[in-house]
């Protein structure tokens, strides 16, 4: 039964991610969330809450799209219990999601190790 419930969970944070993002792209016209995408939707175990996981490609922007995301909050929440049928729409917090810079760091770290490995002709 725990598998089936999970099964659901995950299916409706992939509906609430993918509603999400379509009404980012097609109906939001704030310039500050122009270059955000939410990248990760975790609902708490009764549902009344997603934790929204959210990245933007120009991070100098980051302050000012995180004022423009909590400015669309409502409306981003009043589209959800339009577009996912639900009883009760989870109120939404949203996180930034720096996963990107953590993995770019460590990239550059690996590039600069194997640039400084000695060469196998010495």
């Amino acid at each position: 039964m725990r598998e089936k419930n999970q099964f659901k969970k995950d299916k409706l944070e992939e509906k609430i991610l993918y509603a999400l993002n379509l009404y980012l792209r097609t109906e939001i016209k704030d310039p500050r969330i122009k270059f955000v995408s939410f990248t990760k939707v975790e609902l708490i175990p009764d549902n009344s809450i997603a934790k929204i996981s959210w990245d933007t490609f120009d991070v100098g922007t980051r302050g000012d799209a995180k004022a423009g995301i909590e400015s669309a909050k409502g409306r981003l929440r009043h589209h959800l219990a339009d577009a996912i049928k639900m009883r009760i729409v989870p109120a939404l917090i949203f996180k930034y999601d720096a996963s990107f810079e953590a993995t770019k760091h460590i990239e550059d770290l690996l590039q600069h190790e194997y640039k400084n490995l000695p060469s196998k002709e010495e």
